[in-house]
């Protein structure tokens, strides 16, 4: 490794004990996430990240202790310490664990959850190295990858062995700014509803859609992505964005059959589906509801507007594959002595 053990940077873990338990999963048809396919997925991320280098693991402390049992039991040379932040099982809790891991320097954050959760981190850590694992409700923003090999990837970014700048890219994030002060940002979508409210939890009612503005329209994804991706695809890598204007069903517009929650096929009417250059704004008109990442938070009132871009500067997204190639062409993992972890054998955990 091109850094010392006591020059590596720590990795941190936020598991979200609430993703992919909302009311939302229960009326598509898709099964909740349990706490005890999180505690495993932590598990194997903290071996994948200690076997590549990372000394030092932080996660997070919760009532339901999803990291404590992760990693109870462990014998690995590395110090695991348990942040609390006063967990109380809301959106805060993701938020101040974030804040207390850039404090602590950490050098890569594994994130269990969906696209709200790393909504809550970019809202106070704008330039976070993440790696983002599926456990959410709205599941574009994460990647599809074995959670040890994601450990792993954190481990070598963690450790030196490769650099941020070699293995990840700035996430392309949508900036909304509202003329009565509630500027905020979305990872993936924000979208405006016609007759619904703030707080709403269920799937959202596609004749209630008017415009949807996408940092990545992903046809193979399912949510308010798919809505511009069927059209006009933007992925992760493409330098632009989508903007999808809707009209209400009894309007017309051009119908499209779109999978807005898991197993729910539903029909919008579209009058536009563009290309949004980055940087480019449109105005957001009310009155309506405006829900960011799968969240309703706000109202604007008749004669109210916002306006929203699209800018690449949200967190870094580290790439597994990429650290793991970097790491086979430079050997890494070669020639470094034995490792074992001891699963189930107590006593040798360094934990604080």
């Amino acid at each position: 490794m091109n850094v010392t053990r006591e020059q590596a940077r720590p990795v941190g873990v936020i598991a979200n004990p609430m993703s992919g338990k909302d009311v939302r999963r229960l009326l598509a048809r898709a099964s909740r996430v349990t706490p005890e396919s999180k505690r495993d997925q932590v598990s194997r991320a903290v071996v994948g990240a200690v076997a590549c280098g990372a000394p030092h693991i932080l996660l997070l402390k919760e009532p339901m202790r999803i990291s404590q049992l992760a990693i109870e039991g462990m014998r690995l040379e590395a110090e695991f310490e348990m942040l609390d932040i006063g967990a109380r099982l809301d959106a805060g809790d993701t938020q101040r664990a974030a804040l207390a891991m850039r404090e602590r320097g950490c050098g890569a954050v594994i994130v269990l959850g969906g696209d709200g959760t790393n909504r809550a981190i970019a809202q106070v850590w704008l330039d976070a190295p993440l790696i983002s694992l599926s456990t959410g409700t709205n599941n574009v923003f994460p990647i599809l990858v074995e959670a040890t090999i994601a450990g792993a990837a954190a481990g070598l970014v963690a450790s030196g062995g490769v650099t941020l700048e070699e293995v990840a890219t700035r996430a392309k994030i949508v900036h909304l700014e509202h003329e009565g002060g509630d500027d905020t940002l979305a990872v993936i979508d924000a979208v405006r509803l016609e007759g619904d409210n703030v707080g709403n939890m269920t799937p959202v009612d596609p004749t209630m859609i008017r415009e949807v503005v996408l940092a990545r329209a992903e046809a193979g994804s399912v949510g308010m992505s798919p809505i511009g991706g069927l059209i006009e695809p933007s992925g992760a890598d493409d330098d632009f964005g989508v903007l999808a204007r809707c009209v209400p069903h009894e309007a017309g517009g051009r119908t499209l059959r779109v999978p807005i929650s898991p197993g729910l096929f539903r029909t919008v009417h579209l009058d536009e589906v563009r290309r949004l250059e980055l940087g480019e704004w449109v105005d957001i008109p009310g009155p309506g509801v405006l829900a960011f990442d799968g969240d309703r938070e706000i109202t604007l009132g008749e004669g109210e507007r916002m306006r929203a871009c699209v800018r690449r500067d949200g967190p870094w997204m580290i790439d597994p594959g990429r650290a793991m190639r970097l790491a086979a062409e430079r050997g890494l993992l070669s020639g470094r002595g034995h490792f074992e972890d001891a699963m189930g054998q107590s006593g040798g955990m360094d934990c604080c």
